[in-house]
């Protein structure tokens, strides 16, 4: 069996690793799972900056030296500075950074550069590219000036056993008004905000529920606020994951008007509670949610569409329940063990 050393500066948590941390950490344990070694090498920091990071890399570079690996995979930028003697060298892009940063602004975005900076380098250094769509695929070769046959395409796992026993524990609350849920970290791009909007045109008496922090928080609370949506918008910041899998499971329909997505394990995570989506027609939302297999999809930034398009699902049952039970038989696609080996073959292991 192979013996691989994951890197990664993203902090070991949802709250501030986000899908990042969900996807490395899945990854790892399903590789367990089949029988190979996966060391990890991780920053202590809660939540590191591009600077810290650096410094994390920079005081991990001999971490491979003493060791034999297969591959040194190193996440995102982390691993730029890593040298594995006999090992091949591995960038698995998450987020392509130098493509979200356009989405950002001030400081954030002059650090995101710096660290797109360094995400090239590890990206160009490498053997072997991985990224998690077409879309990051053709973004890595357009921003880092790669070859294209040099990355090779691997979707973000799910823990479906997890999931689907999660799903079944879950309580049921009492019938009230329909739940739309969204599940994100608060990112600009993320465009939770036109969610809002868009709630104040629904004729349904709906209601919204979002689980996620992020530097847009305080600007939502704000836009609720303003907006007067009182009681028809829950902002729930982060939730443990058994309080996560209850979200789901009580949620009439699931939506994020996301402008960028280098895939998106949210929608994944929504297909596994048979949950309806309503997503933006950008980035890779549309090869992880085919519009009308098991969701619709609207044009980004168009908070009426957005609104039609939520106003028709929660009016129609019958098109719920179709679009809930393609989504359950679409996240079979993303279930880890099945995801570990198509990542072993595209790193030649």
């Amino acid at each position: 069996m192979s013996r691989l050393l994951f890197v990664t500066g993203t902090p070991g948590s949802v709250r501030g690793g986000s899908g990042t941390f969900i996807g490395i950490s899945v990854l790892r344990e399903a590789l367990l799972g089949l029988g190979h070694r996966v060391d990890l090498v991780t920053s202590p920091a809660a939540s590191p900056g591009t600077l810290s990071r650096l410094l994390f890399n920079l005081r991990r570079r001999r971490a491979a030296v003493h060791a034999h690996y297969d591959a040194v995979v190193g996440f995102d930028l982390d691993g730029v500075f890593v040298s594995a003697p006999g090992a091949r060298r591995v960038a698995s892009i998450k987020g392509v950074i130098a493509e979200e940063l356009q989405f950002e602004r001030g400081v954030t975005r002059l650090s995101m550069r710096l660290a797109a900076y360094f995400e090239g380098c590890n990206v160009r250094r490498a053997d072997r590219v991985i990224a998690t769509s077409l879309y990051a695929a053709d973004r890595i070769v357009e921003r880092y000036r790669v070859a294209r046959e040099r990355v090779q395409v691997v979707p973000e796992p799910i823990d479906l056993a997890r999931w689907n026993a999660a799903l079944d524990r879950a309580p049921r609350r009492a019938p009230g008004e329909p739940a739309i849920l969204c599940v994100a970290h608060l990112y600009p791009r993320k465009q939770v905000g036109s969610l809002l909007r868009a709630l104040t045109l629904l004729k349904s008496p709906a209601r919204l529920r979002v689980v996620g922090t992020g530097p847009e928080g305080g600007d939502l609370v704000a836009l609720a606020r303003e907006l007067r949506l009182g009681d028809r918008v829950a902002l729930l910041e982060h939730v443990p994951f058994d309080r996560l899998v209850e979200e789901y499971r009580n949620a009439e329909l699931f939506c994020l008007p996301s402008l960028q997505e280098g895939f998106g394990i949210v929608f994944v995570e929504a297909m596994a509670a048979g949950l309806p989506i309503v997503a933006c027609r950008a980035a890779a939302v549309p090869e992880v949610v085919p519009d009308g297999e098991c969701g619709m999809l609207v044009p980004p930034r168009d908070e009426p569409a957005l609104a039609l398009a939520l106003e028709r699902l929660l009016g129609d049952e019958g098109e719920k329940k179709r679009l809930g039970a393609a989504g359950r038989q679409r996240a079979a696609r993303y279930d880890a063990p099945l995801v570990a080996r198509q990542f072993l073959e595209a790193i030649g292991l």
